[in-house]
């Protein structure tokens, strides 16, 4: 299609000339010789290109300018004037003027003019289509999406978020994002502040969010860093998806995939749901059992983002990470002076989780002098920091996790008896993975999606060589083992599939087919061409003599030699 330009002056030779160079050129061209007539053109047709004359019959050619700007209309004005001044030009580029000529205008230089300005004209077009087809798809999208600038204000905002978050678009941008979502528990903000600290996505699966106008939404947030086209770091995304008809769906079917980041549809992760639903706001303590690596922490953090304290901080201590009593210090606090090196007063992580939750790992490590102290908080609600008389007040909620029998604690007289009972409430036991198999792929399934966005990578899926060997480990380690060795295989494939090749070593000893149960041939080949030399049979399968000897006796492999 010619392009269509409009040549305004009020001069009849001159438009005259003008328009007879132009259509020469194969342009589509209209005149007019004054303001009015002018803008009753652009009413009737889309101009790319306009030439004004400055001096007119009345109104000027600076106030078609204005107008054309005012309008916001994407074609190009390049101002003809008769006496140019620097005042003239700086006032014509200020209102956005593409160039200006100067009287008498010369058939070659109007024409330079006119390709530069179609030139420049079709890149701005095509700009404005990208812009409208992303708008298009912007509003139209069901989940809600807002974007925010390093300092957590909002830049854009779609319509669906209105729904699903209450937050009117218009209103809202350019205004910080954290005053606009009040009534709900801002559990967004946090995942947003986390992606612009270290620039990396952040997901928070199944959220009750309590949204004031829809108390029971669950939502799926997930967040990642906003970059400009040349790289650099500019904000965050938010992308909010409303999964409360799913989650809905699948609570009254008992086939629950994931409650917050938890992963698993077994009969027995569909029995912890229903428990987790059920202790949300009950304040009565929660102990969680279970092998090392089940992922206790994460119900720990279900507990608390389900419940009404999450608005309040969820804290976590580890219990074996340090010596009596600096975990006295840590837990309590203690005041300047209390002792050596106590050179301020510091609040203990009791009193920072006040009125929300603390998370007490590793409880069958506390010691018995701690444990006391632990007691008399449970049962009293306060607590002394270290080396002060007065107590405080403190409304937390405790969870507790070990992988130890309290109960063969107690017997031993290493763990409380009383303190043992006030744990002990409710009981929420995590089944190793070796007893919920069923769970794998959606475990796998659930890690690919998250070292996918980690690594930024596509990788689809893992062989059915991986799947057999996922399936048939033991899996001592639990989910923190699937999960390492998944990132393991994540690092070295560099294709769509992870491949058996990709896998840690020890998993590689599986790639074979079962026979009877046992799937060990590699470990036996070794084995039999060293003739039963351990050290040379584990260099040969790439792993240490000690992870040998485990193999050996997880697989009831005996040695022929003995």
């Amino acid at each position: 299609m010619n392009a269509k330009i409009l040549i305004v002056d009020d001069e009849e030779n001159i438009r005259f000339t003008l328009k007879k160079f132009l259509i020469t050129e194969g342009y589509e061209v209209e005149t007019a010789d004054d303001y009015s007539q002018a803008m009753a053109r652009l009413e009737e047709t889309d101009f790319d290109l306009i030439f004004i004359d400055i001096i007119l019959k009345g109104k000027t050619g600076i106030d078609i300018l204005k107008e054309v700007h005012k309008r916001k209309l994407l074609c190009l004005v390049v101002v003809i004037t008769g006496a140019p001044t620097i005042e003239t030009a700086s006032d014509a580029v200020r209102l956005g003027a593409f160039d200006y000529l100067t009287k008498p205008v010369r058939q070659d230089n109007l024409l330079h003019v006119t390709r530069s300005a179609l030139r420049y004209k079709r890149l701005i077009d095509e700009k404005e289509r990208y812009r409208l087809n992303l708008e298009a798809i912007f509003k139209s999208l069901k989940d809600g999406i807002i974007t925010v600038d390093k300092d957590l204000s909002v830049v854009e905002i779609n319509d669906s978020t209105g729904k699903i978050c209450g937050i009117s678009g218009n209103e809202t941008i350019g205004k910080p994002f954290a005053e606009q979502i009040k009534g709900c528990r801002g559990k967004c903000i946090e995942a947003l502040k986390e992606t612009l600290k270290t620039k990396k996505s952040a997901e928070i699966h199944r959220l009750e969010c309590h949204c004031r106008h829809r108390p029971s939404q669950v939502v799926t947030v997930t967040t990642y860093p906003l970059l400009k086209r040349n790289g650099l770091f500019s904000g965050g995304i938010l992308v909010v998806r409303d999964e409360t008809r799913l989650d809905n769906l699948e609570r009254n079917l008992k086939k629950r995939r994931k409650l917050h980041n938890i992963v698993g549809k077994c009969a027995r992760m569909q029995d912890i749901y229903r428990l987790i639903d059920n202790l949300a706001d009950v304040p009565t303590t929660v102990m969680i059992t279970g092998e090392s690596g089940t992922g206790k922490e994460l119900i720990a953090e279900a507990l608390h983002y389900k419940s009404s304290r999450s608005h309040k901080l969820l804290v976590k201590a580890n219990c074996s990470e340090l010596s009596e009593n600096l975990l006295e210090s840590e837990l309590f606090g203690h005041v300047k002076g209390a002792f050596t090196g106590a050179v301020r007063d510091k609040i203990g992580l009791f009193r920072r989780a006040d009125g929300g939750t603390i998370f007490l790992d590793e409880i069958g490590e506390m010691s018995p002098r701690m444990q006391l102290r632990l007691l008399r908080v449970l049962q009293e609600k306060e607590l002394k920091p270290v080396g002060q008389s007065a107590s405080h007040k403190v409304d937390v909620r405790v969870v507790a996790a070990t992988n130890k029998d309290l109960r063969e604690q107690v017997k031993l007289g290493t763990f409380r008896q009383d303190l043992y009972y006030r744990l002990m409430v409710v009981e929420i036991n995590l089944p190793p993975i070796r007893n919920r198999r069923e769970d794998i792929p959606l475990l796998v399934e659930h890690f690919l999606e998250r070292f996918n966005r980690k690594f930024n990578k596509n990788i689809l899926g893992i062989s059915e060589g991986v799947n057999q060997i996922l399936m048939e480990h033991s899996w001592p380690g639990n989910i923190r083992e699937l999960e390492n060795s998944l990132e393991h295989a994540f690092i070295l494939c560099h294709q769509n599939t992870i491949m058996v090749e990709h896998l840690p070593p020890d998993l590689k000893l599986l790639d074979c087919a079962v026979e009877g149960g046992n799937y060990f041939k590699p470990i036996l080949k070794a084995l039999k061409k060293t003739r039963w030399n351990k050290t040379k049979a584990a260099r040969i399968l790439g792993i240490s003599r000690q992870s040998l000897y485990r193999k050996m006796k997880e697989h009831n492999i005996k040695d022929s030699t003995s």
